[in-house]
């Protein structure tokens, strides 16, 4: 019984080039989702505009 190997055929290059541009695009939103979000844990009342610290005053 002979173990075989299939080789995926080969993929374009326009699409290669595609991919990882999608991929390194995805990686570099993921990096500012990340730092953004450590901002707001480390400091979350600076990621609030101060307009809604400030109470409503409603007119009756």
């Amino acid at each position: 019984r002979s173990c075989s190997i299939r080789l995926k055929p080969e993929v374009p290059d326009g699409v290669r080039g595609l991919t990882l541009t999608c991929v390194a695009f995805l990686c570099l939103l993921l990096m500012a989702m990340v730092i953004r979000c450590a901002k707001v844990i480390a400091d979350p009342y600076s990621a609030i505009p101060t307009s809604t610290w400030e109470e409503q005053h409603l007119d009756d």
